[in-house]
C-alpha cells in the first residue's frame, strides 16, 4: 500500500466562544482561511486539490447547507474543487484526515485537504437538534429503541465524564490540578513562540487574531475550587473541562507522486489509522482500547512513541488514558490541551494533529500518537512519523 504524507499542517488560534477574538467571523470564512494557508504555504496549484474533507459537528445555521463546500467557495480554491462535510463528533476532522489518507494510500487520489471548522459562538453546541425540539419538530436523536436498549433517556458526555472520574478514583482536586497544569503548559508554549509556525492569523473586524485567548495565567487551586460542579454531588466543573471555542484547522495530505510533481516537502508520514467503538453510555473511555488496537496493528509499542496528544474534553479523559495505558505524563499534551487552548469540536482533530507534528519536529522527535474521545462511544487514533 502506498504511503500518505502530510505536507503542511495549520490552525487558527482558538477564540473563546461568545467573548473571544473570532466571534464576528463566519465559520465558512474561518475555514477558508485554513484552505488558503495550506495552498499558500506549499505553493501547490489550488486546482490540483482533488477533494476537501471537512469535519463539523453542529451542522446547522451558518454551518449548514454543504458546509465543506462553502469553505471552498469562500476560499481562493477554484470551484472545480469538491468538498464534503463529515460528523464523527469531536473526532470529525481527525476522521477527515483518516479519509484523506485512505484516499492517498489506496491510490484513488493524490492531493486531499482534511480540515475542520466550528464556531461555537455562531452555531452553539447542540443547536442542530435543540432548535427542532423547541419548535416541537420530531422526538430528538434517540428513539425509544435506543433508550430501551441502553436504559437511558439520552447520551450525555457530562455524565460519561463523571462516570470515568468515579471509575478511576479521580478527586476534584486531582482534576483541577491537571487543568491548572494544562493552562501553565499552554502559557509557556505561547511565551516561547512554540505555536508561531502552526497558527494562521485570521482577519477580523478588530484586526488580526493570532493568539489563543482562552489561556488563563496565574490560576490557583483555590480559584478552581470556587467553580460550581456541573451536577449536584459531582466533581466535574467547567474549570476542569474543555473550553467552548471558535476555530479551524487543516492538513494537506499528499502521495509520493504529488510530492515529486509539485516539489513538496513532507513533514510527516501516516503510520497508522485506527477507529474503534464501545459503550455509548460511559462514552468517553474508548481512546483506551483504541490506543491498544493501534499498537497491535502498527507493530509499535508505548516506548516507541515520543509525544502524545489526547484530547482534554474533560481532565478525567487523558488522566484515565494515562492510568490505563501507562504512558509517561511528560510526553502528554506538552503544550497544553483543550482545557486551556479550547475545543472547537469539529476542528479539534486536525488542530491536535497540527500541534503534534510541529512539536515533534521542533523537539527532533520521531513518532507521535493522537487520540480523541467522541460522542456515541467512538475513538480515533492516528500515529504519525515526523520527517
Amino acid at each position: 500500500m502506498a504511503d500518505a504524507y502530510i505536507v503542511e499542517a495549520v490552525r487558527t488560534a482558538g477564540g473563546r466562544a461568545r467573548k473571544g477574538g473570532l466571534i464576528d467571523v463566519h465559520p465558512a470564512d474561518l475555514g477558508a482561511t485554513i484552505l488558503n494557508a495550506l495552498v499558500d504555504r506549499t505553493g501547490v496549484d489550488p486546482a490540483a486539490i482533488e477533494d476537501v474533507i471537512v469535519g463539523c459537528v453542529s451542522q446547522a445555521g451558518e454551518q449548514a447547507f454543504a458546509f465543506g463546500r462553502n469553505l471552498v467557495l469562500a476560499s481562493k480554491l477554484p470551484d472545480s474543487v469538491p468538498a464534503v462535510t463529515i460528523d464523527r463528533q469531536c473526532g470529525s476532522s481527525q476522521q477527515a484526515l483518516h479519509f484523506a489518507a485512505q484516499a492517498i494510500m489506496s491510490g484513488t487520489q493524490d492531493l486531499v485537504i482534511a480540515a475542520g471548522a466550528e464556531s461555537m459562538t455562531r452555531v452553539p453546541m447542540g443547536s442542530n437538534y435543540q432548535l427542532h425540539a423547541a419548535a416541537g419538530v420530531g422526538i430528538g436523536p434517540w428513539p425509544k429503541s435506543i433508550q430501551n436498549r441502553y436504559g437511558v433517556a439520552e447520551f450525555s458526555q457530562f455524565h460519561g465524564a463523571q462516570m470515568i472520574a468515579n471509575k478511576y478514583g479521580f478527586t476534584r482536586e486531582d482534576m483541577d490540578a491537571f487543568a491548572l497544569a494544562s493552562h501553565a503548559k499552554a502559557a509557556a508554549a505561547i511565551d516561547s513562540g512554540a505555536f508561531k509556525g502552526e497558527i494562521v492569523g485570521v482577519e477580523t473586524p478588530a484586526g488580526l487574531f493570532d493568539t489563543d485567548d482562552g489561556v488563563r495565567r496565574g490560576g490557583t487551586m483555590e480559584a478552581m475550587a470556587s467553580v460550581k460542579t456541573l451536577e449536584e454531588g459531582g466533581t466535574i466543573t467547567a474549570a476542569n473541562a474543555s473550553q467552548m471555542t471558535d476555530g479551524a484547522s487543516g492538513v494537506l495530505v499528499a502521495s509520493e507522486a504529488a510530492i515529486k510533481r509539485f516539489n513538496l516537502k513532507p513533514i510527516a508520514r501516516i503510520v497508522n489509522l485506527t477507529v474503534t467503538a464501545g459503550d455509548p453510555v460511559i462514552m468517553l473511555e474508548e481512546p483506551i482500547p483504541a490506543t491498544r488496537r493501534a499498537f497491535e496493528r502498527s507493530g509499535l509499542s508505548l516506548n516507541d512513541i515520543d509525544l502524545f496528544e489526547v484530547n482534554e474534553a474533560f481532565a478525567a479523559i487523558p488522566m484515565a488514558w494515562l492510568k490505563a495505558i501507562g504512558a509517561d505524563p511528560a510526553k502528554l499534551n506538552v503544550h497544553g490541551g483543550a482545557i486551556a487552548l479550547g475545543h472547537p469540536l469539529g476542528a479539534s482533530g486536525t488542530k491536535l494533529m497540527t500541534t503534534l507534528i510541529h512539536a515533534l519536529r521542533a523537539k527532533g522527535k520521531r513518532y507521535g500518537l493522537q487520540t480523541m474521545c467522541e460522542g456515541g462511544g467512538v475513538a480515533n487514533v492516528t500515529i504519525v512519523e515526523a520527517l
